[in-house]
């Protein structure tokens, strides 16, 4: 197969069939495979793949680095956001345009979800929104795999597609339902009680959702990617900033199930909207 190099010319391309190593072969005679292996098999096969590399080669290539051991657990579990950013920092250098193509301006386009009060400064991409922005900083700590719990290539949807399978995640890096949901669905106000959205009746609520969680649903936030101590604080100042994750930045249709952690004063009897639904956070996110 011929290439186009970075200077224009042609050369032709090894085949990759001989030229992989023989853990990446087998990596991928397997990667099409119906039943996929275990994790642990997985890391081993990535582990293997990354050792093989030729001591020579100063740059790794793509194949590689998508193989590597920290796409896979455990290693991901254990990954510090310095060995993702080693690789992906652009995620936190680039910045959106000032300007569109079609001459609009940035500073003077703001998104519906861009009302709420805790927005302040420029405009901002994703990555940063959620890692370095002032708001994020002070009441959130999260960090690349509290969303991102790997990256293997066998759970990506084929190309081209077929039939038979749901287990393919699309080529999403991240599982919506079980990460972006949690702050970015509705507020289920029907469940809570309230007679309207919380936009038609904060003001008759006082504008403060202290009010009732001062003494209810008390045990909160408290997971590793919050902080829960400067949300309560910052909730005092201004209900947007609960607003903001429950309701007020609703990327979705449905709101999250989220766990029923005791509280004191709890009553006994479990209503039906909670039957079923777990005490306690995810293992991986509970504080230690």
């Amino acid at each position: 197969m011929l290439v186009v190099t970075a200077g224009g010319a042609c050369e032709k391309s090894p085949d990759r069939s001989e030229s992989m190593p023989e853990p990446a072969a087998a990596v991928a005679a397997t990667t099409s495979s119906p039943g996929a292996s275990s994790a642990a098999a997985t890391a081993s096969e990535a582990a293997a793949y990354t050792m093989s590399a030729s001591p020579a080669q100063s740059r790794p290539d793509y194949e590689r680095a998508r193989w590597d051991p920290i796409h896979f657990k455990p290693a991901i579990d254990e990954a510090a956001d310095e060995d993702c950013l080693r690789c992906h920092h652009e995620i936190l250098d680039r910045r959106p345009l000032e300007r569109s193509p079609a001459g609009i301006q940035a500073a003077t386009s703001l998104a519906w979800y861009q009302q709420l009060t805790t927005y302040a400064g420029p405009q901002e991409t994703f990555h940063r929104r959620h890692l370095v922005t002032p708001l994020a900083t002070r009441l959130m700590s999260l960090r690349c795999n509290t969303c991102h719990q790997g990256s293997s290539p066998r759970e990506e949807a084929p190309i081209p597609p077929v039939s038979g399978r749901a287990d393919f995640a699309l080529r999403k890096t991240v599982d919506p339902e079980t990460t972006c949901l949690k702050c970015h669905g509705q507020l289920n106000y029907q469940l809570m009680g309230l007679p309207g959205p919380w936009p038609d009746v904060r003001e008759t609520m006082g504008n403060n959702c202290l009010l009732c969680h001062a003494g209810i649903r008390t045990n909160r936030h408290r997971v590793t990617y919050l902080k829960a101590e400067a949300i309560d604080e910052a909730g005092k100042e201004s209900s947007d900033v609960c607003f903001g994750c429950h309701g007020g930045r609703s990327w979705y249709r449905i709101s999250y199930p989220y766990p029923r952690h005791a509280w004191p004063g709890m009553p006994e009897v479990v209503p039906d909207w909670a039957k079923g639904r777990p005490a306690e956070s995810e293992a991986r996110f509970v504080r230690q």
